[in-house]
């Protein structure tokens, strides 16, 4: 809302204010003189600032929305019949003609409510013929009513109150009549009113029902004991039972009243919690990504069992549900969450109620739109990083044979000339000579040797070759300390292969360099879709992953193709390094 929309709601609301202080005041002292109590009074001024207090807080917090506006005229209107306690014709003809106005404005609020409107033909008929009867018939009843005649006419106790401005004592013979079935007609439309509110609640979806309930249930009550005031006026009898009973009625009748609009209240406070609610929504999703999980967090906070989520399908094109239903977009009850860049991400198809409290979907999609946005970043982030080792993986596999076709090949043949040059030289009368060629000899194969070993180092071709269970067996002949290896002879994918036994390889290497370990067993085995690849040593422990580069530089390795890395170190307990690897 801009500042200046702001400025005339606020405008508003202070001449509500000031039209309910000015009516509950004038009530007060117009029902005072009528010989009302101390507690009728407060009780009185209760209910109609109840609702002046209500709609204020529901004006302000949804202009848009006719519940608050309605609110603050039906605490304005309570006090109209009160006027009658007055002395003054004019006050008395007013307070006579819209006594009733109050329970006009009830009825319309209550139909309306919580949407602020009437949507449908019957509600809008019932309202008007509602409004029209008090106008009109109000207006008739008060020509006809002689309040020295009358005395038992209306809700106040008042034998000297008036005289009506706007009577016309011809017409006395007819009041009785008339005022029997002004009020009849009010206990109808009471009752067509409540049935009408039945139907709405029956159809009501289960999300607008827990939503709603406190109201419903103060306005419920309300209108129970509103037919119940009826019948005092259709049924003159029922009244004779005492005045006691008539009292605790009208009491009873107005403590409901002051139900509906603090009811009215816990709604919006049940909308507010509900919205603190997605704070904790976020860090219930999270960066989960399975649909059955989010949309179980999404109906706790939204409150509605019927909620469907669909998740935007790139190769479909459309959004689709936790069992690949798609969720259409189109109809009511639709909200979509798109990424910052436009990217749709899912499709929330709720019930329209919700519709009601925009801030709650928007904070909801909001919360969404985080988790998922967080789901794509960490399996691009993944995707990469899983290229990246796989390109690196790819890179030493190509070394590896490029020293062992190039490098390696040629060093291979120069050994091969320098021992024919040994062999032209066994009698050859210069010692010095012999010995540079032995030299070269040496120096060539050792060289070979270095070639190899940076080359297995670098990627073992056993390891392409045969698998990890060849290679784990050759880099156990190799180690510094005695190794036992038991793997399962089976292959698996490169990338995981190649993982796995660098795994090893660092940890055989911090058994040698750092554990002081005289014994390491080593295993790797299939289970449940993971290979699963240990390394136990009887060293000294105190393995801390936080200071050691290769360890983390593991750890990093392995989560990029999906992996996890477990250590145990105890100090003095020897160190159990577990790598496990999704293979299929």
């Amino acid at each position: 809302m801009d500042s200046q929309g702001e400025r005339a709601v606020r405008l508003r609301l202070t001449g509500a204010v000031a039209l309910a202080a000015v009516s509950g005041g004038a009530g007060a002292w117009a029902y005072a003189r009528s010989g009302a109590s101390a507690g009728d009074l407060v009780r009185d001024l209760a209910v109609g600032w109840a609702y002046v207090v209500a709609g204020v807080v529901a004006w302000r917090r949804r202009p848009a929305n006719h519940t608050g506006r309605l609110m603050v005229l039906e605490g304005v209107t309570w006090f109209f019949g009160n006027l009658q306690g007055t002395a003054v014709p004019a006050l008395f003809a007013f307070g006579a003609w819209w006594e009733a106005l109050n329970m006009a404005v009830l009825l319309h609020l209550i139909l309306s409510f919580p949407e602020g409107r009437l949507t449908t033909v019957l509600t809008r008929r019932l309202v008007q013929v509602t409004y029209g009867l008090v106008a009109v018939g109000g207006f008739v009843r008060t020509l006809l009513f002689d309040p020295a005649a009358e005395t038992g006419a209306t809700y106040l106790d008042c034998r000297e109150c008036g005289p009506n401005l706007l009577h016309v004592p011809a017409w006395d013979s007819l009041f009785g009549p008339f005022d029997a079935a002004y009020h009849a007609s009010g206990w109808v439309i009471s009752i067509v009113a409540a049935v009408a509110i039945v139907q709405r609640w029956r159809h009501a979806s289960a999300a607008r029902r827990r939503a709603l309930l406190p109201a419903w249930i103060g306005i419920g009550v309300a209108t129970v004991f509103l037919m119940w005031d009826m019948l005092f006026y259709v049924v003159p009898w029922f009244g004779g039972v005492g005045s006691l009973a008539e009292q605790a009625v009208y009491v009873m009748s107005d403590l409901a009243q002051v139900a509906v609009p603090f009811a009215f209240l816990a709604g919006l406070l049940r909308m507010r919690l509900q919205r603190a609610e997605v704070s904790g929504l976020v860090i219930d999703i999270g960066t989960d990504s399975d649909p059955a999980r989010l949309r179980e967090a999404l109906v706790r906070v939204l409150g509605d069992p019927t909620l469907r989520l669909g998740l935007w399908d790139e190769e479909r094109g459309r959004h689709v549900d936790g069992s690949g239903r798609e969720v259409a977009a189109d109809g009511a009850g639709r909200t979509p969450v798109a990424a910052a860049d436009g990217r749709p991400l899912a499709l929330l198809h709720h019930d329209p109620a919700l519709a009601e409290d925009p801030e709650l979907l928007q904070s909801v999609a909001a919360a969404l739109r985080l988790a998922l946005e967080n789901v794509w970043l960490r399996t691009r982030a993944k995707d990469v990083a899983t290229r990246i080792v796989a390109a690196a993986d790819a890179e030493r596999g190509r070394l590896e044979r490029d020293l062992h076709d190039g490098a390696q090949t040629r060093l291979v043949f120069a050994l091969m000339s320098v021992r024919r040059v040994q062999k032209g030289l066994v009698d050859h009368p210069d010692a010095t000579l012999r010995e540079a060629a032995d030299e070269a000899e040496t120096s060539v194969r050792h060289a070979i040797d270095e070639l190899r070993g940076i080359a297995h180092g670098i990627h073992p071709a056993v390891l392409t070759r045969d698998g990890l269970a060849a290679a784990l067996s050759e880099l156990a002949e190799e180690a510094a300390v005695p190794v036992v290896v038991a793997a399962e002879s089976r292959r698996y994918d490169p990338l995981v292969e190649s993982t796995a036994y660098f795994t090893v390889c660092e940890a055989l290497t911090n058994a040698a360099k750092h554990a002081e370990a005289r014994a390491v067993s080593v295993s790797a085995r299939h289970h449940e879709g993971r290979l699963v690849v240990e390394t136990v040593d009887d060293g000294v422990g105190g393995v801390d992953l936080a200071r050691g580069t290769g360890l983390r530089g593991l750890a990093d390795r392995l989560a990029a193709v999906d992996g996890v890395l477990h250590i145990h170190s105890p100090a003095g307990g020897g160190t159990r390094i577990r790598a496990e690897l999704p293979c299929g």
